[in-house]
């Protein structure tokens, strides 16, 4: 009778223990359960929200909290944005300021950290604020909403830059910003939002895995986190009744799935081990770097190709169920390897929505491959087709494709530590996604030189012939500099205009050669909308292929004029000596427009 009554009353204190547990495990869960603000974004570990959870459901310095139905985040010196979107897999957060003055808001913080979030360290810059007086056109980017009524105006300069050639004479320097959102500023850009990451905790690898989720280790230490699988929202509910009232029952159920638990911890270890190596880089920003087995898993043995160019074949990968890449396999025997080092030393570090992304590289012995992001409608060079065709996506639709390569070519030239010259900018180098937005890509010929410099020494003729900038041949013509990528998006966009290839040098009938000639003598006044965007597109074109760079705008410039920020003028006729007699000054103004800088060579 005793050793029952100690049976009993050991197993009444175990199941006593075990449907307490049950009973915390279910609280715990419905506290921290996914939450939101009216129709925001999900809210989950690691944000938690500021009033509503508990301390344990998020980490540390990820609160939020709602503001009627919005989402909000607090920034030091109590400056409140609200949150547009959540990213969990890419540790991303998007944020907007509802009163359409991001930059005020970011003046209060002005360098002061906010960690544990942070800006894309790759995509900030410093800039110099004056107060101006007398409205002058400058090469400087106006700040609408500091911007007085009374007459005076807010502008913003690259605190690295010269002001030589800037005339401020009515303006008054206010101070100095560090460390602003290059887009937020970029080419009197309307960006309205602003994103930024988090490296600690790293959840992202529990997010890939479809019903994973992430939280605290139970082991009384906040530093570390784990991953676990979500519960079915019925099972809780339903273990937690079934407890209360059948402990045998429950205390069954509690081994089995201990037992399971047990066996799928296994599997989850041996899953995250295979994942771990690459996807950490991944959502860091860097390319990973794979072996050539591990590229030939990627592409399940090189079973689909998606096409194939002068450098190597591109096939079809996969890296999760959702996640598909495109993999260039480049040829052993084409040049010395510039074109790998090229790629990875370049778009390896860039990460801007109109350039592609590289998710990584295998040096493998002899073997060379490129990971990008897979890009599901292919390259722009099949969508340039006359009006009449199947494949034209329309003028508007052409105009926003246009906007995207400008602004993409400008954050090279301006937006990255070191000025990253493209040159070999053209349709089959473009790439766009799902929602057609175009991003540059293969930049095996690009070259890097300081920010501070415009021109660089090339030994050889490089790029695609056709889209080839003159001085690039010839210096009769002129340094090559960025301009020289100037000249190649002039061409790309007037064969997006005529619908058809002005370079292909294959076909009997020459009269291709000259189609930006004939677009020159053929400009006439557009009533319809359609007409007036492509008459738009034209011009900006024509400005472009200047036989002279000094004669061709900045892409900063473009960018203005395809946005109409500036009216349009004619240019002069490239094509020969009958042209009007007009000058660079037809122009908007721009700073250095006509100073000759020195030659420089190329960074290694």
């Amino acid at each position: 009778m005793n050793f029952l009554s100690k049976s009993a009353i050991s197993w009444s204190y175990t199941l006593f223990i075990l449907l307490k547990l049950s009973i915390d495990i279910g609280a715990t869960q419905t506290q921290c359960k996914e939450s939101r603000c009216g129709n925001g974004p999900a809210i989950r570990f690691p944000f938690r929200l500021k009033d509503a959870q508990p301390n344990h459901c998020g980490y540390p310095g990820f609160e939020l909290s709602c503001m009627g139905k919005h989402t909000v985040l607090e920034l030091p010196k109590s400056v409140n944005l609200f949150v547009k979107n959540i990213d969990y897999k890419s540790q991303l957060i998007e944020l907007y300021d509802p009163n359409d003055c991001l930059f005020l808001k970011l003046l209060k913080i002005n360098g002061s950290s906010v960690s544990p979030l942070s800006f894309i360290k790759d995509e900030l810059c410093d800039y110099t604020l004056f107060n101006c007086s007398v409205s002058e056109d400058l090469d400087s980017i106006v700040i609408p909403c500091l911007t007085s009524p009374h007459g005076y105006q807010v502008i913003a300069l690259y605190s690295s830059s010269s002001i030589e050639y800037v005339p401020l004479a009515f303006c008054k320097k206010m101070y100095n910003v560090i460390s602003v959102p290059y887009i937020l500023l970029s080419s009197f850009s309307e960006q309205k939002y602003i994103y930024m990451n988090w490296v600690k905790p790293n959840c992202a690898l529990c997010e890939v895995v479809k019903g994973y989720g992430c939280r605290f280790k139970d082991n009384g230490s906040k530093n570390e986190t784990e991953c676990y699988q979500y519960p079915k929202p019925s099972q809780t509910k339903k273990f937690v009744a079934i407890g209360a009232t059948f402990g045998t029952i429950v205390l069954t159920l509690l081994l089995v799935l201990a037992y399971r638990a047990y066996n799928s911890n296994e599997q989850e270890k041996h899953n995250q081990q295979r994942l771990e190596r690459f996807l950490e880089d991944y959502l860091a920003l860097k390319p990973s770097r794979y072996s050539y087995a591990d590229i030939k898993h990627i592409t399940s043995q090189f079973n689909e190709k998606l096409g194939e160019g002068a450098y190597g074949v591109v096939y079809k990968g996969k890296l999760s169920a959702k996640f598909f890449v495109a993999v260039k396999i480049l040829n052993n025997l084409k040049g010395n390897g510039e074109e790998f080092v090229n790629e990875v030393g370049t778009i390896g570090r860039i990460h801007h929505i109109n350039v592609v992304r590289l998710v990584g590289y295998c040096a493998d012995g002899f073997r060379r491959a490129l990971v990008y992001e897979f890009l599901p409608n292919g390259s722009l060079q099949q969508y340039i087709s006359s009006p009449d065709s199947d494949h034209f996506l329309g003028w508007e639709k052409l105009m926003d494709i246009t906007l995207g390569i400008a602004k993409g070519i400008e954050y090279l030239h301006q937006g990255c530590d070191q000025r990253i010259l493209h040159f070999d900018i053209k349709p089959h180098n473009v790439l766009l996604d799902h929602n057609f937005v175009p991003k540059l890509s293969d930049f095996g010929l690009a070259k890097l030189c300081s920010r501070d410099q415009s021109m660089v020494s090339v030994s050889t003729a490089r790029g695609t012939l056709g889209y080839i900038a003159p001085e690039v041949f010839s210096r009769n013509f002129g340094n090559v500099s960025y301009k020289s990528d100037v000249y190649s998006f002039g061409i790309m966009l007037l064969e997006m205009v005529g619908g058809k290839k002005i370079t292909d040098v294959k076909e009997d009938n020459t009269s291709q050669v000259y189609y930006p000639e004939w677009i020159y003598n053929n400009l006439v006044e557009e009533k319809e909308d359609d007409g007036k965007i492509a008459k738009r597109m034209a011009i900006v074109g024509l400005w472009c292929i200047q036989w002279h760079p000094k004669d061709r705008p900045s892409m900063k410039v473009v960018v203005q004029m395809l946005e109409g920020v500036e009216k349009l003028s004619m240019p002069p006729n490239p094509f020969g000596s009958t042209g009007q007699a007009i000058t660079i000054a037809d122009l908007p103004r721009r700073r250095g427009n006509n100073v000759e800088l020195e030659t420089i060579d190329e960074l290694e």
